[in-house]
């Protein structure tokens, strides 16, 4: 049976499939209660409750209520099939949560620290469903309130606050990833408007999306520009990318641009150069940085439950002492990256937070994600490579978020950078006569 093709924490159901005759595997056989029901929050230790508002409170309440729900019990199986589960999309969309932290225009208008824990919450559960948020609100839909025209803010972002329309943000090409200010997509001028011609890559929801924030280099000024390109404009093609190993939910894309006119009132006023991004980079990789404590408390809150269910040599695996250290390492190291990413947000709200401050919460924080996941992945033994526990899925899927929105190692040396005054992200060249 495939995972998550059903809920396997039912004890109630036969143990033969009625329809094919065959065992229900996790009746025939139980050993845990499955990711598919969530357990109850148990990864808070040090109570981060106490330092959010009423309102925070609130919705984290209401977004774990929903991922526990809603999406806890189909992840596993869309998750294997490297699918989209789009009918999650408008109840997403009634939870009014996108958009973040943008005020007007039918968004929300929270505080950052309000859209760090929704961030956090989604990924609690699933990854890829935090992902494909982060993507939609935190950087398309971003973009468009903070280098936008009026004109297209109140185009383009009341529909895609209540999902009823899909972005996707389009930076990364399949040559330039961590050296992102190269790119070379092109957008040339024309009568009326601009023709796009290049590609990108890793792009996520492009597959689908409705409308694509795409950067592009300006073929007379060389510098980077902003355009917001509609699904199915001619010239226009996003191919889904294959055999992931991780955040296999998310759609990500290949685009190809060929001559795909954009009208001048479709280019983005407040991008005229690649600086210009780092107004949205900046809030958005707080909220990366919030993901792998998401993902991490839903690996630990799992490790929980699992521990103490699960009985080898006639007792709780709980009650082992390994057992024991390795649930109050992870339990530390949740506390710690918690407390990192709440001041991330309380100084960007005071104005105080710097880039490499957000570089080094965002790569500090997925470090310790890795040691939390894969201290959960030995806890689990066997059942530890199984996406019916979260684990194994929360192991792969925080391979890209590691990489993603700039690599561990980059965004040490953006704070290297900023705590030395010395910039190393371009290494002397060799000369014609130096040997290796």
């Amino acid at each position: 049976m495939a995972a998550g093709s059903r809920n396997q924490g039912d004890r109630s159901k036969d143990s033969v499939d009625s329809h094919s005759g065959s065992l229900d595997i996790s009746v025939a056989f139980p050993q845990a209660t499955p990711a598919s029901i969530f357990p109850p929050l148990a990864s808070d230790y040090y109570q981060f409750d106490d330092l959010l508002s009423t309102g925070e409170k609130a919705l984290r309440k209401k977004v774990r209520e929903f991922m526990e729900k809603e999406v806890a019990p189909i992840m596993a199986g869309y998750w294997e099939k490297a699918e989209f589960p789009f009918h999650i999309i408008p109840k997403l969309g009634d939870l009014r949560v996108a958009g973040g932290t943008i005020k007007g225009y039918g968004c929300p208008g929270f505080s950052i620290t309000g859209s760090a824990i929704v961030i956090s919450e989604l990924a609690r559960v699933d990854a890829s469903c935090s992902t494909f948020m982060l993507v939609h609100s935190s950087l398309a839909m971003l973009t468009i309130a903070l280098c936008g025209s009026e004109a297209q803010k109140e185009k383009y972002l009341p529909s895609l606050a209540q999902l009823q329309t899909v972005a996707c943000w389009a930076l990364t090409e399949p040559n330039y990833g961590s050296d992102a200010s190269a790119l070379n997509t092109s957008a040339t001028k024309v009568s009326g408007g601009w023709l796009i011609d290049g590609q990108k890559r890793w792009i996520g929801n492009s597959t689908f999306a409705d409308v694509l924030v795409v950067f592009a280099r300006n073929t007379t000024t060389n510098q980077i520009n902003g355009f917001i390109v509609k699904k199915g404009t001619p010239g226009l093609k996003a191919t889904k990318m294959e055999n992931k190993i991780g955040l296999r939910i998310v759609q990500n894309g290949d685009i190809l641009f060929n001559k795909v006119f954009v009208p001048d009132e479709d280019k983005l006023p407040g991008v005229n150069s690649f600086q210009d991004t780092s107004k949205v980079l900046a809030v958005s990789r707080i909220m990366v940085a919030w993901q792998p404590i998401g993902i991490s408390m839903g690996v630990f809150d799992i490790c929980h439950r699992y521990l103490k269910e699960r009985k080898q040599f006639g007792a709780p695996l709980a009650a082992f002492q390994l057992n024991q250290e390795k649930l109050a390492r992870m339990l530390g190291n949740i506390q710690a990256m918690i407390l990192v990413g709440w001041r991330l947000c309380k100084l960007y709200e005071s104005g105080k937070m710097t880039p490499g401050q957000a570089s080094l919460g965002k790569a500090w924080t997925s470090l310790r994600a890795r040691e939390t996941v894969s201290l959960g992945r030995e806890l689990l033994g066997g059942n530890g490579i199984l996406a019916d526990f979260l684990v194994a899925k929360a192991f792969c899927d925080l391979e890209p978020i590691y990489s993603y929105e700039g690599t561990y190692d980059i965004n040490t040396m953006v704070t290297a950078r900023e705590i030395t005054g010395i910039a190393s992200f371009k290494p002397a060249v060799l000369g014609k006569s130096s040997r290796l």
